[in-house]
């Protein structure tokens, strides 16, 4: 557990100097990919063809906003279950929606545990140094441990959650 003060309150960004963190998922909070999930309804799944068509994602105008606002107060990370080999596409799709690219903390490609367990790890890794002022995700399961641990975690509900989207993220740890 870290022994950062997870409320957002600032007492560890006081101590050195930075802002508190606010951080976004990617899939399901700023990009819309319910036109690329049919590759995952496929058997077998098409991953390569999933993750190739996260460039044409529209964006999720909530989304975005709550990133914005965000961004007055806190510096904004993206903690998203993409596989590193996306990092260029990711990055070039943030830009091109006039956000952010970095910094962006993505999955080892050879990594497919539940996206539940990778976010918690990372994120733990960043309240080592920086005070973790709120965190928001669309996967149930990944908000659900991160509340059971104290974190402040809202669920996006601007998109709703796909079941396809759910094993992708937590049976095939894959996004």
């Amino acid at each position: 557990m870290p022994d950062q003060p997870r409320d957002g309150s600032g007492a560890a960004a006081a101590r050195d100097g930075a802002r508190a963190l606010a951080v976004f998922d990617i899939d399901g909070v700023l990009a819309d990919v319910t036109h690329r999930l049919h590759f995952l309804d496929a058997r077998p799944q098409r991953w390569e063809r999933f993750f190739a068509a996260a460039d044409r994602d529209p964006l999720l105008e909530e989304g975005a906003k709550r990133l914005r606002v965000a961004l007055t107060a806190h510096d904004v990370v993206y903690l998203t279950g993409r596989p590193e080999r996306n990092r260029r596409l990711t990055e070039r799709w943030l830009a091109r929606h006039g956000l952010p690219t970095e910094p962006l903390y993505m999955r080892p490609d050879d990594d497919h545990r539940p996206a539940r367990i990778v976010k918690r790890e990372v994120l733990r890794g960043l309240a080592g140094s920086r005070t973790v002022a709120s965190v928001i995700d669309d996967d149930p399961a990944v908000v659900a441990v991160l509340e059971a641990e104290g974190w402040p975690v809202e669920l996006a509900t601007w998109l709703p959650h796909s079941s396809t989207l759910r094993d992708a993220q937590e049976r095939a740890g894959r996004t």
